[in-house]
């Protein structure tokens, strides 16, 4: 493999195109359908990938190039992620696809290049993985007293706002904030697999969207159907995840759950996010083929 960080970014999109690839959903954008979402399908989320697919060479390398605080470094990724998401929106039409998404890519890309600075070699070991989310650790230490000051005195609070001042929901923002813990728990069960073949990778990667269903704080969730739904699908993901279902099983629980969340309008966005997460840093340990 090319040690290089041409390599990595490429990874890194195409963990986003395997992720919406993957079906069934529940809930979520697929190859069969638009889940919950009435604005948006397959082909919005591939041109959503080929935007940000040009700033994730542009994360590694203000990790790669500084040499400042973990601070200044999080302001420029901030700073790129916003020209990011400026055209996301502009290959989506508005539509917001990969917003959370592109958050967490940014934080990944940036520990990713800042830690290449003094280990540049690919497969990355457990150990390496550990390392580079004890770097964006560093890189938001002071994320929720930045984006979170002085919420008691602000008038119009989004869903976010809200839920952290009401219930003390911290979100993608507390996973970053912890070493997105949800994400080497799941990485911790994708090591377990001995070089899975490309038929079993599919099945593979849904039972890992099955355990982030059961165990995150998803914004997605909260937002449309709040705490209740949100702890439903916890609850439901559980129960499906304790069954351990043969392969067709599977998908075909899977696909019926599909359903009913489309009627509820639920779609478990964050745990996609992180999924897609993790099949990018699966890559980088060698897991997938």
């Amino acid at each position: 493999m090319v040690n290089s960080l041409s390599t990595i970014a490429s990874f890194a999109q195409r963990a986003l195109l395997y992720e919406v690839a993957l079906t069934p959903k529940p809930g979520l954008v697929d190859r069969q359908n638009s889940g919950a979402h009435q604005d948006m399908d397959y082909w919005t989320f591939l041109a959503s990938s080929a935007a940000l697919g040009l700033y994730f060479p542009v994360y590694l390398e203000a990790g790669y190039t500084h040499q400042g605080t973990p601070a200044v470094l999080f302001k420029k990724l901030r700073d790129i992620g916003q020209q990011a998401e400026t055209a996301m929106f502009a290959a989506t039409k508005g539509i917001n696809t990969h917003k959370g998404a592109n958050f967490s890519f940014a934080l990944l890309l940036g520990a990713l290049g800042l830690y290449w600075q003094k280990k540049p070699s690919l497969p990355l070991t457990p150990d390496d993985t550990k390392q580079i989310m004890t770097l964006v650790q560093s890189l938001t230490k002071d994320l929720l007293q930045a984006d979170f000051q002085n919420l008691d005195q602000k008038k119009n609070l989004s869903y976010g706002e809200r839920l952290y001042l009401e219930h003390g929901i911290t979100g993608i923002r507390g996973e970053a904030m912890a070493g997105y813990p949800a994400l080497q728990d799941l990485l911790a069960y994708f090591r377990t697999l001995s070089s899975p073949q490309k038929d079993q990778q599919e099945t593979i990667l849904l039972r890992g969207l099955v355990y982030l269903m059961a165990t995150i704080e998803d914004g997605n969730l909260l937002h449309r159907g709040g705490l209740a739904a949100w702890q439903t699908v916890q609850q439901t993901a559980q129960e499906l995840q304790d069954k351990n279902l043969p392969e067709t099983q599977l998908h075909q629980a899977l696909a019926a759950y599909d359903q009913q969340l489309i009627q509820a309008n639920l779609s478990p966005g964050g745990a996609a996010d992180v999924l897609a997460l993790g099949i990018f840093m699966g890559f980088l340990e060698g897991l997938f083929d």
